[in-house]
């Protein structure tokens, strides 16, 4: 699933001033002009403009936040929501107190990781987990079991990620099924939870099997039939089974994944992030492989993410079962 915006680069000191009411005379007396200046503090205002920069017509929903205090002298921060169907994306705006300038980016400490603020909300604890505990560099992944991206992403990490880097790279699987495009997709998370409870090796069974048969399954009812023979075939407790994927609890899971994905801002899947780093869409091996070898090198000497670097940018829980 892609993301609906389309603008990535960075817009700075746009004005937002409208030109003067200039009425079709020889002579206008200079006391009786009038200058109408729009203001990107006024939220219609906003919304236009900003509808107008990333090309979101009116069936994308788009609300824009309150303005709050900033790090940026002079300007207040301002967080723009838009949203079309399970799609969704938030975008940072700073205005000026008078309305008229609008930096669009982010505000970096030199002196910390840029990624920490996404690695702070990063709660891994009780997810299924591949690697090696206390890695350089540690990975998360939003996915979907319906997702045919997620299903190319799967087979590239499970192929390549544990034979090129038996020892530095920890590999989290969070669920974030996109309900509203795939209909079996949720069903089929709080199977894999419960699967995961009985056991984590075969959590990872589970995994592979589900995106092996994706495009055989139809329906929810149809998911079930095929978890409930695959279980039985592996020799999994069968009415524990059942009886967790029905509980509250595991639901509760579920959507503890998915709030936590959407407070690092995933809007599709898959996404991963790598040691804070976002990468989102189906991303091929040699630039993954590409990401993760930086990763490696920087945190010989700059130890500000992983799992072992002893600073105050790791991921906010280890996860464990």
């Amino acid at each position: 699933m892609r993301r609906f915006a389309i603008a990535i680069a960075l817009t700075a000191g746009l004005a937002l001033s409208q030109p003067p009411n200039v009425k079709h005379a020889a002579r206008q007396p200079a006391s009786k002009s009038v200058t109408s200046k729009a203001s990107a503090l006024d939220k219609a205002t906003f919304e236009a403009y900003v509808r107008h920069l990333f090309v979101w017509p009116q069936p994308i929903q788009v609300s824009v936040g309150d303005p709050q205090p900033s790090e940026l002298p002079g300007f207040e921060e301002v967080t723009v929501h838009a949203e079309s169907g399970n799609a969704k994306q938030d975008e940072k705006f700073f205005i000026s107190k008078n309305g008229q300038k609008i930096v669009r980016g982010m505000i970096y400490d030199v002196a910390k990781n840029p990624f920490q603020p996404d690695l702070a909300k990063l709660n891994v604890e009780y997810q299924p987990q591949i690697g090696t505990q206390g890695a350089s560099v540690a990975m998360v992944e939003f996915s979907d079991f319906e997702c045919r991206y997620c299903r190319q992403q799967a087979k590239t990490l499970r192929e390549n990620l544990l034979a090129a880097y038996p020892k530095d790279v920890h590999l989290y699987y969070l669920d974030f099924p996109l309900e509203t495009i795939h209909p079996w997709a949720h069903a089929a998370a709080l199977a894999g939870r419960c699967v995961y409870h009985q056991s984590e090796a075969q959590f990872w069974e589970f995994h592979d099997w589900i995106f092996e048969h994706q495009a055989e399954i139809k329906t929810v009812d149809d998911l079930h039939s095929r978890v409930h023979d695959w279980a039985e075939a592996q020799h999994l407790d069968q009415p524990k089974l059942e009886a967790c994927q029905a509980a509250p609890a595991t639901e509760a899971e579920v959507q503890r994944t998915i709030a936590l994905g959407k407070r690092v801002n995933v809007g599709s899947t898959p996404t991963m992030f790598v040691n804070g780093r976002p990468l989102v869409g189906a991303v091929n091996w040699p630039e993954l492989r590409r990401v993760i070898d930086y990763e490696i090198g920087y945190q010989q000497t700059a130890k500000n993410a992983g799992e072992a670097c002893g600073c105050d940018a790791g991921l906010a829980k280890i996860g464990v079962k």
